[in-house]
Parts: C-alpha cells; structure tokens; sequence
C-alpha cells in the first residue's frame, strides 16, 4: 500500500493535476494514515520505510501547503536528522556503556564515521508519553526555568505543526569547564501512533548570527523518542540520541564526561519537572 501513497503523493506534483483539491487531500490523507499504521512498538518497519520515501514525502506537502523556499528547507532539514536519527538509534551494535545510575538509567556511546561520537541515553519515566511530549515540545521555551544546563531556549520560527527553529544558550558549567555556547537548531517534532519524536540539527537563521562573546556550537542529529513501555502504558520508554560538537580547543575526554554527565543529569531534572507539575494539578484541583 505505502508504494502506491507515494505513486498518488507523486502524481499531484504534475501541473495539471495541482488544482484537483480532492486528490491532494486524498493523497496527505493516506499518507499520514500509512506512517500512522507503521508506528508502533517496534520502529522497524517504520524506520525503513521512512528513510526511503521521507524526502518526496516532505517536498510534496510542503510545497503543497504553500511554503516558501527557505521554510520547505527548514521542514527537509528536520526531516533529515530524523531520518538519520532513527538509523543510528536502528542499529543496536557497537554501542560503549559510559554511565549505568544507581536507579538504572544508562549512557552509552558510539563513534560513527560521518558522524563522529554520539551519546545514547536509555531511561524509563513515570510519567504518560503524552504528558513528556506537552513539556517538552510545548512548553519548550520553558526550560531554562527547570534544566540548569539550558539557561535560554526560544522559538525564532514556527513552520507548520511539526517543525521549528530555535536559538538554546547553554547555562554554566560546573568549574566553568565548558564556556558559554549557544546553538540555531531546527527541530522536527512528530507524533505517529503511541511514539513521539523530537529531532533536530543545526542550521541557520537570517535573525540570529553569531552572539559576542558566545561560542556558536553545532549539534545534530539528534533525537528524543518516546514510547509507553510495553510493560505499563503510564511510563515512558525516553531515549535521547545526542551528536554535538562544542567547538573549541577542549580535550575530548572533558567533552566525553561532560555530555554523558549532561544526559543523566537531564533525565533528573525533567523527573522533578514532571512531578512538581504534578503537584501544581493537584493543588489546583484541591482550590
């Protein structure tokens, strides 16, 4: 079936086909039903079939809902580092423990040819997918307020539902062993069946050259992906794939400590995050 959505999504790219409103709605509509029945449990099938056809799929919508040139870039660009994202998270040899917590929550990393070294970070949260999505992509400008690590996290560009530019600055550094660094990012974030996704790389945007000051960092692909445990539906599977080269003459036995300490560190921030939202709802529902 999925062949054949791409064969219908290909054909409104002809001229005299653009103005058939039926066919193009009938055409997003199956393809977002197909990506909807492959997401599941196991990403597999949904891996392959996405790093195969991502790039018609996303110039044929794009161009469809009316994005300019710079925007339908931005939304292949997030594309792209979900794509290679979910192929490094796909393949589960080769991968180097780095931190293994007391309450289990692990690290571990690899060196990839065209990527260079990547952080892998594997937590179970008691918390729904759901509520993880909301703080994380909808209330993303927030951060800063509960991760020390982030100091700044703001949107410079909505591109539709799904994808976004930002500018982070990252907070200090214990023994300010790592300056300042800042990042443009553009993030694709996707929700498909009982997974969330969360992607992004580094880019460039016309309203935030270079800071003073501020190392301009690069990062990507990365990925957050999360996925109700099979075990309970109310906890979350919470994978983070982290790629981020900080610039800089720092030696990479710091960088290697620095970002692993970084994904523990994270996970635990975002645990008290989520319980003392908790707390606010019941206190609000006591009032």
């Amino acid at each position: 079936m999925l062949p054949a959505t791409f064969k219908l999504c290909a054909g409104i790219s002809y001229r005299h086909m653009r103005n058939m409103t039926g066919l193009r709605k009938n055409a997003m509509v199956a393809i977002h039903h197909e990506l909807n029945m492959l997401a599941g449990p196991n990403p597999s099938s949904w891996i392959s079939h996405v790093r195969r056809r991502s790039s018609l799929l996303s110039s044929r919508i794009e161009e469809e809902q009316g994005y300019n040139e710079a925007e339908v870039s931005y939304v292949k660009q997030g594309e792209e580092a979900l794509q290679k994202s979910i192929s490094i998270l796909g393949d589960q040899d080769g991968w180097t423990t780095e931190i293994i917590a007391a309450n289990g929550d692990k690290v571990l990393s690899k060196v990839l040819p065209d990527v260079g070294k990547v952080f892998k970070l594997e937590v179970l949260l008691d918390q729904r997918s759901d509520n993880l999505y909301v703080e994380l992509v909808g209330n993303m400008e927030q951060m800063g307020d509960w991760n020390p690590n982030v100091k700044e996290v703001k949107i410079l560009q909505k591109i539709g539902q799904e994808t976004m530019v930002t500018h982070e600055v990252s907070g200090p550094t214990p023994g300010n062993v790592v300056g300042p660094r800042d990042f443009v990012s553009v993030r694709c974030a996707k929700r498909r069946g009982s997974t969330c996704f969360l992607a992004g790389m580094s880019t460039q945007h016309p309203t935030m050259p270079e800071q003073r000051g501020v190392v301009r960092a690069e990062n990507g692909p990365t990925c957050i992906v999360m996925r109700p445990s099979a075990d309970d539906p109310n906890k979350t599977k919470f994978t983070w794939l982290l790629s981020i080269d900080l610039k800089g003459w720092i030696p990479k036995t710091i960088i290697n400590k620095v970002l692993s300490q970084t994904q523990v560190d994270f996970a635990n921030h975002l645990r008290q995050r989520m319980a003392d939202n908790s707390v606010s709802m019941e206190m609000a529902a006591a009032c």
